[in-house]
């Protein structure tokens, strides 16, 4: 399947919160409290993408990968490095999310947005980038080490419906990704 990468717009609200929706509801499960996955409805973050989408570009670009239906199959959010911990001497983003819909995994739509939100970090000077994942989630860390990441030995815990959720910090440079232009 080919998948078009292209920069998220309002638009693209909708369904950018249902992939949030299905991929949390899909990854998650045995790692967040099943009730917490349960309860979860993309009508509730619609607001919440809405706002995040019309104000991108001040920090944070988020892309989509399409098909030629045009049917979103996955979403990737960039920015610089939130975390002041997480920044060093070096320029320094931030992959802040990355989910495909469950039913385009291993399709190639996550991989498209990933190196298209890795080619505009490098193409705006940051050196090397950051993620957090949660240290459980292992098609996720495998999908990570598969594009170059690697654990740095940092970790966390965060509080997700109520429960704590070991997460650890994934880094890599990123000096393939610049681009000639």
């Amino acid at each position: 399947m080919a998948w078009s990468v292209r920069t998220a717009e309002i638009a693209d609200a909708r369904a950018i919160a249902g992939i949030n929706v299905a991929a949390w509801q899909f990854a998650y499960r045995g790692i967040v409290e099943q009730s917490a996955l349960d309860a979860m409805d993309p009508a509730d973050r619609l607001d919440g993408w809405r706002d995040m989408l019309s104000r991108q570009f001040s920090e944070e670009t988020f892309f989509v990968a399409t098909n030629e239906a045009g049917v979103l199959g996955a979403y990737c959010g960039v920015g610089p490095a939130r975390n002041q911990s997480d920044v060093d001497d070096q320029l320094t983003g931030e992959l802040i999310a990355i989910y495909a819909d469950p039913r385009y995994q291993g399709s190639g739509a996550g991989h498209a947005v990933h190196e298209a939100a890795m080619v505009h970090l490098a193409d705006r000077g940051f050196q090397n980038t950051v993620l957090w994942v949660m240290a459980d989630n292992s098609l996720a860390r495998k999908f990570y080490e598969s594009h170059g990441w690697r654990a740095d030995g940092v970790e966390d815990i965060l509080a997700v419906a109520g429960k704590p959720i070991r997460v650890s910090r994934y880094g890599r440079d990123l000096l393939d990704y610049a681009s000639s232009v």
